[in-house]
C-alpha cells in the first residue's frame, strides 16, 4: 500500500512514532521525521511489517534522505514515575525538541498526545500504515531500540533481550522468576512471576 506523503499539502509536517510501550524492560524510544516531496518511498512501510534486514537497510536510506530527523529515549525509571502513556508522549516531545526545522503540523501515530508548543497535531490510528513520515519514524525508533536492547543483552544475557527486545516472552518470564528484575526493568509494570509459562 502506498503511504501518504503529505497529510495537509500545506504545512511542514513532522511524523512521530514510538516503540517499546508494552515491553517489560528497557526504555521507550520515539522518533520524529520531516520529509519532503523529493523523498522516495522505496520499501518504507510500517516497521512491524518489515524484516530485520530490510529495516536496517532502510535506516541509512531514511537518515540520508529525509529533511530532518531526531530520536529520543526515556528510561525505565522515567516510565515508572510518569506512567507509560505520558512517558511515550514526553519522549515524542523530546524528539521534536531536537529538530532543527520547526514543524507546522505534527502527525502522531495513535490516538493520544499532549499539546506541543502550540503546534497543531493530528492523531492517526495506525498512522505508521498510512503516512510516510510516521512510517519512517517507526523504522528509526525500532532500529534504535532494538540495537540498544541487543547491547543490554550482553550485560544480562539470561533474559533473552537480543531476541525478545524486553517483551514478555516465555524466556523473559522464566528469567524473571529465576533471577528477579534488573535495573532495566520497569517496576510499575506487572512483572508477573507466577503467570503460566
Amino acid at each position: 500500500m502506498k503511504l501518504i506523503k503529505s497529510w495537509s499539502n500545506l504545512f511542514i509536517e513532522a511524523g512521530c512514532d514510538e516503540v517499546g510501550r508494552g515491553s517489560l524492560s528497557g526504555p521507550v524510544v520515539a522518533a520524529a521525521v520531516i520529509i519532503d516531496n523529493k523523498f522516495k518511498q522505496n520499501l518504507v512501510n510500517d516497521s512491524k511489517k518489515l524484516t530485520f534486514k530490510n529495516r536496517l537497510a532502510l535506516d541509512s536510506y531514511i537518515k540520508n534522505n529525509v529533511k530532518e530527523y531526531a530520536i529520543a529515549e526515556k528510561s525505565p525509571s522515567f516510565i515508572d514515575e510518569h506512567n507509560i502513556l505520558n512517558a511515550s508522549i514526553y519522549t515524542m516531545h523530546w524528539a521534536l525538541d531536537q529538530l532543527k526545522i520547526r514543524p507546522e503540523l505534527l502527525l502522531i501515530d495513535g490516538n493520544r498526545f499532549h499539546q506541543y508548543q502550540l503546534i497543531p497535531h493530528e492523531c492517526i490510528i495506525k498512522g505508521d500504515e498510512k503516512v510516510l513520515a510516521i512510517a519512517c519514524a517507526s523504522i528509526l525508533a525500532k532500529n534504535y531500540r532494538d540495537q540498544l536492547m541487543i547491547n543490554l543483552h550482553e550485560e544480562f544475557s539470561e533474559y533473552g533481550w537480543n531476541k525478545n527486545m524486553g517483551y514478555a516472552t516465555k524466556v523473559h518470564r522464566e528469567a524473571l522468576i529465576k533471577y528477579g528484575p534488573t535495573i532495566y526493568h520497569r517496576r510499575s509494570f506487572r512483572l508477573d512471576y507466577s503467570s503460566k509459562i
